[in-house]
């Protein structure tokens, strides 16, 4: 392998170089979006089933509480409904606040890191451009 010097290139070899690169680098670019459009994505869905479940132990924590009205007169049953319900209503609880939390950190559903990625490049490529 041969040394050539960066004063012996051809502008033509140059530019070919420059766009090589410049194409590598938005492939690149493209990748990292869609894998963090990926990720986004699997947390959103994360955060809807766990809503979906949220829903159902609410709803099984309301038919606990019908069963305690119902149940109330011996107090034994009662007693025992009454947890069953808030048991069920807490979890309910702690699923929506972590649904909540999941669809948090997956909106915007925007690469972030890729567009804030693309734009270092775009101001790189214009300050080389100036000189």
């Amino acid at each position: 392998m041969t040394y050539v010097d960066e004063a012996d290139r051809s502008v033509g070899t140059l530019v070919k170089q420059g766009t090589e690169q410049l194409s590598q680098l938005v492939r690149q670019e493209i990748k990292l979006a869609q894998a963090e459009l990926t990720q986004k994505g699997k947390r959103a869905g994360v955060g809807g089933g766990l809503f979906g479940a949220a829903g159902l132990c609410a709803f099984f924590g309301m038919a606990a509480l019908i069963v305690t009205v119902i149940a109330a007169i011996p107090l034994a049953v009662w007693a025992a409904s009454l947890i069953v319900a808030g048991g069920l209503l807490a979890l309910a609880g702690i699923l929506a606040l972590t649904g909540k939390y999941e669809f948090k950190r997956a909106v915007p559903p925007v690469p972030g890191e890729a567009v804030d990625s693309m734009k270092q490049d775009v101001e790189t490529l214009k300050e080389r451009a100036k000189r």
